[in-house]
C-alpha cells in the first residue's frame, strides 16, 4: 500500500473518530499524529513541529490580548454598544456580530478576529438572550469571509498574489479582493441571520464563565436592599465633636421616632457594646426613614454616610472602584462568634456589611454573632473584593473578576489595552513585523503595563485548543508529502479536461474545499495553484481568475472545527461537536461556489 493511500486511510479514520466524539478530540489529533509516525509517514521532527509552529504561538498571543481587553473592561464596553446598535432581535444582533467580525478579519486574520471577539459575541448574545452556540459558528464563519476582503487577510490571499505575479507579471491590489469579498460577506450574512438558527445547535458550554449581566438587580432582591431610598435604610452617623450624644450610650440613647439603634463602632473600627458611652469619631449605626436619619443627624451634630452608596459611591452598589461580594462562613472559619451587623465597617480591610442572612433570611438590622452557614454581602474596593478569594476563613460565592469585567465598561487600564490593540492592528495591517511578532508584542505589554497579571496571561492561553491545532499540523504535512493530496485531485483534472471554463471553476472549487476541511488551507492552495495553473493552460484561460476562485475556496473551510485555527477557536466556548459546523457550512458553501463561479469571470475575465 502507497504512503499516499495510507495517510488518506488515517486522515478517514481520524475524521470519523472525531464525528464518533466518544474519545477527547485531543486525545485523537495526537494519536493520529502517533500513528502517522509509526507507519514512517512523517519523522520525529515532523510529529511534533505543530509546536513550533508560528501560528501557535500567535494564537496564544492573541488570547492574552483578549484577556488584557476583557480584564480592562474593553470587552464589556464593546459588548454593550454592539447591543446597543444591534438591540436585541435576532436577525440585528447576529448581522452585528458577522459584520464586526468581516472587518476585524480584514485587519488582523480570520485566527486573530475569532480570538478577540468570543468574549465579545457571548456578551452580546447573552443580552439578546441567545445561547452562545448559536453565533459563535457565524462569528468563525464571518472571519473566514472577511479575510476575503483585503490582501492581508489571509496568509492564503498573499500566496495566491504571488503565483498571479509569477504567471501574468501582475498581482491583485491590496483591495482588489474585495470585488469578490463583500458578495461573500453579505451572502454568508444574510444566510446565516435567516436560517442559521435552525441549523445551529441549542447547547450550553461548560467552559463559559457565569453570566454577571443582572447580577446587581439579582444580589438588590435577594438581600432586600433599598438602594431607591424609598423605605426604611441603614445609615452610619458619624459623631461630631461637639454633638449633644456625646458621653450616651446606646442603650440609653433616645432616637427620633422611626429610627432603630444597630451598632457602634470606635474610631478602630472596634464593634462596642451597647453600654458603651459615644465618644467623638464613634460610628453609630441606626436603621430608618432617610428624612428622619437626616433630620436627627442635623440637630444632633451627626454626619450621615448612606450604607448603599457611601455617598462618593452616587448610590451604585459597583463602579469602577467599588464592588460587591456574597460571602458564606465555612465550618472553623475564624469568623464565627464574631458579631456582625449590617453598616458595620471591618477594620480589617474596610469591608463594610451590607447585610446577614441566617438560615435563608435576613436577620434585620439587629447584631448577631456569625455561626457556620451564615450568609454576608459586603461591600468595599476591588483590590479588597478580590483577596477575599484568598481568605480561607470564607467561601466566596461568585467570582469578583468575572463581575467586574461584565458589569464594569471601561476600567482604569482600558487607555493601555486599547492603544495596545492600536499598536497590533496597525503592525498586522502594514506587515511591518510578522504576526506572530506583532501578537507577543502585544502580549507582553498587556503584562508590563499591568493590564494584565502573568497569571492571568497563562490561564487565557487555551491549552486545548493549542495541543489540537498542533497535534494535527502532521497530517496536513503527511498527506502533502505523501501525494495523498495529489491522489486526491488527479480525478477532478481528468474530468474538466476537454470542458468549458466554467466546469473547471466547479471542480476547482469542490477539490480545493474538500482538501481545506483538513489540512490547512496554504498547504491547500499550495497543492491546488500547479493543478488549477495546468488545467488553465490547457483551456487557454486566464489564470488570474482561475487563482481567486482557488483563493475563495481555500477561505471556504466550514465544514469541519479542524478546517481552519478559528473554527477551533469557537469550539470549546460554543460547547460545539465535531458534527455541527457542516449543517450550516454545507449551505454557506454552496452559496460561496455559486457566488465565486457567477462572479469572478464578471470581474476577472477568463478569456
Amino acid at each position: 500500500m502507497s504512503d499516499a493511500t495510507l495517510s488518506l486511510i488515517v486522515l478517514a479514520v481520524t475524521v470519523v473518530l472525531f464525528i464518533w466524539n466518544r474519545l477527547p478530540v485531543t486525545m485523537v489529533a495526537v494519536s493520529s499524529a502517533l500513528v502517522l509516525y509509526a507507519l514512517g509517514l512523517i519523522d520525529l521532527s515532523t510529529m511534533t513541529s505543530g509546536l513550533g509552529q508560528s501560528v501557535i504561538a500567535f494564537i496564544a498571543a492573541l488570547f492574552v490580548v483578549s484577556e488584557g481587553l476583557e480584564a480592562s473592561g474593553i470587552t464589556a464596553w464593546a459588548g454593550r454598544l454592539l447591543s446597543n446598535l444591534a438591540g436585541t432581535g435576532r436577525f440585528r444582533v447576529i448581522a452585528a456580530i458577522m459584520i464586526l467580525a468581516a472587518l476585524l478579519s480584514a485587519l488582523i486574520t480570520v485566527n486573530g478576529a475569532a480570538a478577540a471577539l468570543v468574549p465579545v459575541t457571548v456578551s452580546v448574545a447573552r443580552h439578546a438572550g441567545l445561547r452562545p452556540s448559536k453565533a459563535l459558528i457565524p462569528l468563525a464563519y464571518a472571519a473566514s469571509a472577511g479575510s476575503m476582503l483585503t490582501l492581508s487577510g489571509s496568509p492564503v490571499n498573499v500566496i495566491v498574489d504571488e503565483a498571479a505575479v509569477e504567471q501574468t507579471g501582475s498581482g491583485f491590489g491590496y483591495f482588489e479582493f474585495g470585488l469578490i469579498g463583500v458578495p461573500l460577506v453579505l451572502v454568508t450574512i444574510a444566510i446565516t441571520a435567516t436560517i442559521g438558527h435552525r441549523l445551529l445547535p441549542n447547547r450550553e458550554s461548560l467552559s463559559l464563565p457565569a453570566d454577571f449581566s443582572s447580577y446587581v438587580s439579582t444580589v438588590v432582591e435577594h438581600y432586600e436592599l433599598d438602594a431607591s431610598g424609598a423605605g426604611d435604610q441603614t445609615f452610619r452617623l458619624r459623631v461630631g465633636t461637639e454633638s449633644p450624644v456625646i458621653g450616651s450610650s446606646r442603650r440609653r440613647l433616645e432616637l427620633a421616632d422611626g429610627l432603630r439603634a444597630v451598632g457602634v463602632q470606635g474610631q478602630s473600627g472596634k464593634v462596642l457594646s451597647s453600654g458603651h458611652e459615644l465618644s467623638p469619631d464613634d460610628v453609630l449605626v441606626v436603621y430608618g426613614r432617610r428624612d428622619v436619619a437626616e433630620s436627627f443627624a442635623h440637630a444632633n451634630d451627626l454626619t450621615v454616610e448612606d450604607v448603599i452608596g457611601r455617598r462618593r459611591n452616587r448610590g451604585r452598589l459597583v463602579d469602577r472602584d467599588l464592588g460587591v461580594s456574597e460571602v458564606v462562613i465555612p465550618p472553623r472559619s475564624e469568623w464565627i462568634g464574631r458579631k456582625a451587623f449590617p453598616g458595620m465597617v471591618r477594620a480589617e480591610d474596610g469591608l463594610l456589611v451590607l447585610s446577614v442572612r441566617r438560615f435563608s433570611s435576613d436577620v434585620g438590622p439587629k447584631s448577631v454573632e456569625l455561626a457556620e452557614g451564615d450568609a454576608l454581602l459586603v461591600h468595599g474596593p476591588w483590590r479588597v473584593i478580590d483577596a477575599l478569594a484568598d481568605d480561607q476563613n470564607l467561601m466566596v460565592v461568585a467570582s469578583s473578576e468575572q463581575l467586574r469585567r461584565q458589569t464594569i465598561p471601561l476600567g482604569r487600564s482600558a487607555p493601555r489595552a486599547g492603544l495596545i490593540l492600536v499598536a497590533m492592528i496597525v503592525l498586522l495591517a502594514t506587515g511591518a513585523v510578522p504576526p506572530v511578532v506583532a501578537g507577543l508584542l502585544a502580549a507582553v505589554a498587556m503584562v508590563l503595563t499591568r493590564v494584565i497579571a502573568s497569571e492571568q496571561a497563562y490561564r487565557a492561553i487555551p491549552w486545548q485548543t493549542l495541543v489540537l491545532i498542533a497535534a494535527l499540523i502532521p497530517m496536513s504535512e503527511a498527506i502533502t508529502d505523501s501525494g495523498g493530496a495529489e491522489q486526491l485531485a488527479k480525478p477532478i483534472v481528468d474530468l474538466v479536461s476537454g470542458h468549458s471554463a466554467y466546469v473547471l471553476l466547479v471542480a476547482l472549487f469542490v477539490l480545493t474545499a474538500a482538501l481545506g476541511q483538513f489540512i490547512s488551507n496554504a498547504a491547500t492552495v499550495l497543492i491546488v495553484i500547479p493543478v488549477a495553473l495546468a488545467a488553465a493552460r490547457d483551456l487557454g484561460v486566464d489564470p488570474r481568475g482561475i487563482l481567486m476562485l482557488t483563493c475563495v475556496a481555500a477561505a471556504a473551510a466550514v465544514l469541519t472545527p479542524i478546517a481552519t485555527p478559528a473554527n477551533m477557536i469557537v469550539m470549546n466556548p460554543g460547547g460545539y461537536r465535531f458534527g455541527d459546523y457542516w449543517r450550516l457550512g454545507i449551505v454557506i458553501m454552496a452559496a460561496w461556489l455559486v457566488t465565486s463561479v457567477l462572479l469572478v469571470p464578471v470581474f476577472w475575465p477568463l478569456s
